[in-house]
């Protein structure tokens, strides 16, 4: 059970810090909800309480392991070799995860893709959409601004 002002990750919409709780009837049951503000394009979220689990929430890792994350980034190795299909299926089901481990690995291996041989618009938007996962959770995890963090995955990658 989280409380008002605890930061939390998404699966699929990355990092927040829980505004309110509240309830709202759906289809004549009454049901509590966590209201979620991400840090990352003022968007509000809103997660039954009792799927919570269900659906992966948990709580943003510390700052010791966001610079864990950040060090690893820099030093992973990433597979490209997969067909373009069997490629979007593995990291859609990693990004689902909601391991961060597993999300800097797809944005890695997405950005490195792009990088040498571009990517497809379907690839793209996953990348778009795995970053912002990433960057939203690293974003509380070190309470420092996007950009800075987009920075450092930039100069782990030679830019």
């Amino acid at each position: 059970m989280y409380s008002i002002g605890d930061k939390v990750v998404y699966p699929m919409y990355g990092a927040g810090i829980i505004e309110s709780i509240e309830e709202q009837e759906f289809q004549g049951e009454v049901n509590k909800y966590y209201v979620m503000k991400m840090p990352m394009g003022d968007m509000k979220v809103m997660i039954p309480m009792l799927n919570a689990e269900r659906i992966g929430i948990r709580d943003v890792i510390d700052d010791k392991e966001a610079d864990k994350v950040l060090g690893e980034f820099a030093v992973l190795e990433t597979e490209c070799e997969l067909s373009w299909n069997k490629r979007y299926r593995e990291n859609m089901l990693k990004i689902k995860g909601g391991n961060i481990y597993e999300v800097a690995g797809v944005v890695k291996m997405l950005m490195c893709r792009d990088r040498s041989k571009g990517l497809s618009t379907g690839e793209k938007k996953m990348l778009t959409n795995a970053k912002q996962i990433l960057v939203s959770e690293l974003v509380l995890a070190k309470n420092m601004a996007q950009e800075e963090i987009e920075r450092m995955f930039e100069e782990a990658l030679g830019e």
